[in-house]
């Protein structure tokens, strides 16, 4: 039988969302940094009026929290609860709309929203294209569509499989899933198949400086440890499609 996704630690991380640094979240949390401002300068850049924005999958609210200040309506959904509660309390805002939902029926309204986010999850499900179907119903013509995922090859295997498992201590167990890792070329059929338009695509990887290979030593994410934007897909990217 195949390896199942662990999807359920998120339920048990409360405060480790914004606190831990020996567990795999830590290099979520860094790698935000570089994708929260992505996100927001290609919304600036390709959709300047777009002001309300769902943030699929949005966990502890890394995203949705970055985003709140600049737009009007930000929604965050999540199946865990306790994420949401967690994302609740980190909100300086006190405005973004948190809500346990399930990504592939949403709550909302046809056509409702200027950008849908879906970062960091179409590696976590069964059904990724369903998912995107489901975001592009609620995503207004023109709207934008950006995503998040990590490349199916046997370097990514080694590298977000393998090397983070030695890399942080209390990695959970079957945290990805090496098959359900998608393909540059999969993700577009999937775009293309739902009327979507991809605008661009780019890798991301960790940043190779003192910081990280003291990050290695110590087996904990220092706060420096950072990401960088970079051409090459080969093991994370990222993008973004206008309906």
């Amino acid at each position: 039988m195949p390896s199942q996704i662990n999807n359920e630690f998120y339920n048990e991380l409360g405060e480790d969302w914004y606190q831990a640094d020996d567990h795999a979240i830590a290099l979520l949390r860094a790698e935000q940094k570089v994708k929260n401002n992505w996100v927001h300068r290609e919304i600036q850049k390709n959709h300047p009026k777009a002001q309300a924005i769902l943030d699929i999958a949005c966990g502890g609210g890394f995203l949705s929290n970055s985003l709140a200040p600049h737009y009007t309506r930000v929604c965050g959904v999540d199946a865990s609860e306790t994420s949401i509660e967690i994302a609740k309390k980190h909100d300086e805002t006190s405005k973004v709309e948190y809500q346990v939902a399930d990504a592939y029926k949403l709550p909302f309204v046809d056509d409702e929203f200027d950008v849908i986010c879906l970062m960091d999850f179409l590696e976590h499900i069964e059904e990724p294209e369903k998912i995107i179907m489901e975001a592009t119903r609620v995503l207004k013509p023109g709207g934008l569509l950006f995503y998040h995922t990590f490349n199916r090859n046997i370097l990514s295997y080694f590298i977000i499989i393998k090397a983070v498992e030695w890399l942080v201590p209390n990695a959970p167990k079957n945290l990805h899933i090496y098959r359900l890792f998608i393909k540059p070329v999969e993700l577009l059929g999937f775009l293309e198949r739902n009327k979507l338009t991809c605008v661009s695509m780019l890798g991301i990887k960790p940043k190779f400086d003192k910081y990280f290979f003291k990050s290695i030593l110590k087996r904990k994410v220092l706060p420096q440890f950072d990401f960088e934007l970079t051409t090459s897909t080969t093991l994370a990217y990222l993008g973004m499609a206008r309906k």
